[in-house]
C-alpha cells in the first residue's frame, strides 16, 4: 500500500464537514487517530433538510467527547469566502486538506447553476490558492490535497467499466463540468506549484443519514407519504452504488499516499497528481435496487408488510443530465492502496432503512 504521510499529530482540514461523506470521514479519523487535529468547515446551506446536517454534527460531538486527546474545531462558513479560507489556513496550517464541500446533484444544476459556479469553481479555486500559499516563506505547507470528483465526469462514455484512463471531455450536466474543471485546475496547480493532489471520482454514494435528493432516500420519503416514485429510463438504468463506509475507507487510505514530487527532464516539476475511482465495481439495475429497497423498508417497519408498491411505481423516460450506466474500474485503487469497496447493496440498504426508522421516529416524538 502506498503510504508516505503519517496522520498521527497532523492537522487535517475537511471541508463539507457536515455533509454526508465529510461527517463520516471526520468520525472515522477521530476514532482511528486519537492524536489528530481536525478542522471542519461547512456552510450548512439549505439545499436539503438541515436537521440531517445538525444530526451529523452531533454525532461528531459525541465522538469528540469520547476521545479527549483529539482536537476538533468546526467553522460555519463557505469555501467561496476567500478571506475565511485564508484565515483558516493561516491559523491552523493544515498538513492535509480534504475538499468535500461542493454543490451536489445533477438535476439541481440545470435549474440553479449559480450555486455550482460559486461552490465548485470559485470555492475550489480558493482552496487551491490557499494550498499554494501554504508554502510561502519556506513553510512545509500542505502535504496532500484530496478532493471529491464524481463519476458524472464520464458523461455518456460507451466503454464500461469507466477507467480513469478514459477521455472525459463530454459532460452532460453543469455539475459534471464543474467536477471535471476541478480536476483540470488541480492538475495546473500541481504542475505550477508542486502541490500533491488526488481527485476521487465517487460512484453513487449511499447509506444512513445520506442526502435526501438521492434516489433511495427520496423514494423512501415519497412512499411513506403515499406518493408515486419515478423510475427513469423505464428502469433500464444501472448504478454502481457505493456504501459510505467504503468511500470513507478509500479516502482514509488515499490521504496517506500522496503522489510523489519529482522533477522532469526540463528540471520542472512533474505534476504530483492522481485520479482514482471509488465505486463498488458492480452496477445494479434500478428495478432490482427498488425491489431490495422495498423489502428492507418493510423489514425495518418503515412501511407496512401489505404496502402496495406496484401502485406507487411509475416508469418514465430518461431525465436531462442522467446517464444509463455507471460502472467503476477500481483496479488503480486496488493496485496502489490494496482496497476495493465490498459492501453489498442489500446490506447497505438495510442499514439505511434501520437508521431511517430510528431517526424519523425520534423526530416525530419531538413534535
Amino acid at each position: 500500500m502506498k503510504r508516505n504521510i503519517e496522520l498521527k499529530n497532523k492537522t487535517v482540514l475537511v471541508t463539507g464537514a457536515a455533509g454526508f461523506i465529510g461527517s463520516n470521514l471526520v468520525l472515522e479519523l477521530l476514532k482511528t487517530y486519537p492524536q489528530i487535529t481536525i478542522i471542519g468547515i461547512d456552510n450548512l446551506n439549505h439545499y436539503y433538510d438541515t436537521s440531517l446536517k445538525e444530526f451529523r454534527l452531533k454525532q461528531i460531538e459525541k465522538v469528540v467527547a469520547c476521545y479527549p486527546n483529539s482536537n476538533y474545531c468546526f467553522t460555519k462558513g463557505s469555501i467561496a469566502d476567500k478571506e475565511l479560507i485564508k484565515a483558516v489556513f493561516e491559523e491552523y496550517c493544515p498538513s492535509v486538506v480534504v475538499n468535500l464541500a461542493a454543490q451536489a446533484g445533477v438535476r439541481y444544476s440545470i435549474t440553479n447553476p449559480d450555486a455550482y459556479i460559486e461552490s465548485n469553481i470559485i470555492g475550489f479555486y480558493n482552496i487551491l490558492e490557499a494550498c499554494r500559499h501554504s508554502y510561502d516563506n519556506g513553510q512545509i505547507g500542505v502535504e496532500h490535497l484530496v478532493y471529491a470528483s464524481s463519476s458524472s465526469v464520464y458523461g455518456t462514455n460507451k466503454k464500461i467499466p469507466y477507467s480513469t484512463e478514459d477521455k472525459v471531455d463530454n459532460p452532460v450536466s453543469l455539475y459534471a463540468a464543474t467536477k471535471k474543471s476541478n480536476e483540470l485546475m488541480a492538475h495546473a496547480y500541481s504542475k505550477l506549484y508542486n502541490i500533491p493532489s488526488t481527485g476521487l471520482r465517487f460512484f453513487t454514494v449511499y447509506g444512513p443519514a445520506g442526502r435526501p435528493d438521492m434516489a433511495y432516500f427520496g423514494f423512501t420519503n415519497k412512499l411513506l407519504k403515499g406518493e408515486n416514485i419515478q423510475i427513469f429510463n423505464y428502469g433500464n438504468c444501472e448504478r454502481d452504488f457505493t456504501y459510505v463506509d467504503d468511500i470513507v475507507e478509500g479516502i482514509k487510505r488515499v490521504i496517506q499516499g500522496a503522489p510523489e514530487r519529482k522533477l522532469g527532464e526540463d528540471g520542472l516539476p512533474i505534476p504530483p497528481y492522481a485520479i482514482y475511482n471509488i465505486g463498488n465495481n458492480k452496477p445494479e439495475n434500478l428495478l432490482e435496487f427498488v425491489n431490495i429497497l422495498q423489502q428492507e423498508l418493510i423489514r425495518a417497519e418503515v412501511l407496512p408488510a401489505d404496502y402496495d408498491f406496484e401502485a406507487h411505481k411509475k416508469l418514465v423516460p430518461m431525465q436531462p443530465g442522467d446517464v444509463p450506466v455507471t460502472y467503476a474500474d477500481t483496479s488503480a485503487l486496488e493496485r496502489d492502496f490494496g482496497f476495493k469497496p465490498s459492501t453489498d447493496l442489500r446490506t447497505g440498504i438495510r442499514r439505511f432503512a434501520e437508521w431511517y426508522k430510528e431517526f424519523y421516529t425520534k423526530e416525530e416524538m419531538k413534535q
